[in-house]
């Protein structure tokens, strides 16, 4: 089982296994844009929606717009076509584009840098929040998707049914030091090897310290 004794280690192995793969795309664009407008938008479309498909689709929009400014100018057709073939691609381009003009209204076109904030714009869930602290501010944050909420319960380290409770039991229990990395390194983990059927434990480095929990069949 994975606990607070052993997490140090757990998360020093995935620091170092997840480098032979290939880093999420809104990790990528913070990494290199530094913009927390381009991080909250590209989270937006990253919902339900894969990988290279964010890629692709967030390259296209911020060609078109990378400011509320120049995104509220677009029309919902040409945001759509943007982005698409992201899931929920219509929905997502009215939310972008509300989000965009609210954060003109009410914060002179910057990303505000609060939990509360956050949670108040168009088409933001618990999850693109928490993404949006730390990766546009580097503020704290635990971002919880599927994957971390899915292999934290397998670990052991938590035992909860749904992504908000996951959440909420990780900010009393994870070491706050943890918290802004835990997102990168379990999607990653979790898309290469860690998949939520048939993990391939066969190859994974934490196969000792991870409680199973659920796994009815390995690789």
């Amino acid at each position: 089982m994975v606990t607070n004794e052993n997490i140090d280690k757990v998360i020093k192995i995935l620091k170092n296994e997840i480098i032979k793969y290939k880093e999420p795309i809104v990790g990528v664009i913070a990494r290199t844009t530094k913009d927390p407008f381009r991080v909250l938008v590209s989270t937006m479309i990253s919902l339900r929606t894969k990988d290279d498909i964010t890629t692709e689709a967030s390259k296209r929009l911020f060609i078109l717009a990378d400011s509320p400014a120049e995104m509220i100018k677009l029309t919902d057709r040409a945001i759509e076509k943007a982005i698409y073939p992201a899931g929920f691609y219509r929905v997502k381009a009215k939310a972008i584009k509300k989000t965009s003009k609210m954060l003109l209204e009410s914060y002179a076109g910057k990303v505000p840098n609060t939990l509360d904030e956050l949670l108040g714009l168009s088409g933001v869930g618990r999850k693109t929040a928490n993404l949006v602290l730390t990766l546009g501010f580097n503020k704290y944050g635990i971002c919880v998707d599927t994957h971390v909420h899915r292999i934290t319960n397998r670990w052991g380290y938590v035992e909860t049914k749904h992504p908000e409770e996951t959440e909420s039991v990780l900010r009393g229990k994870l070491p706050k030091k943890h918290w802004k990395t835990i997102n990168d390194l379990l999607v990653t983990y979790g898309q290469n090897l860690c998949h939520p059927v048939s993990p391939v434990c066969s190859k994974c480095r934490l196969y000792a310290y991870c409680g199973k929990c659920g796994v009815r069949a390995r690789r």
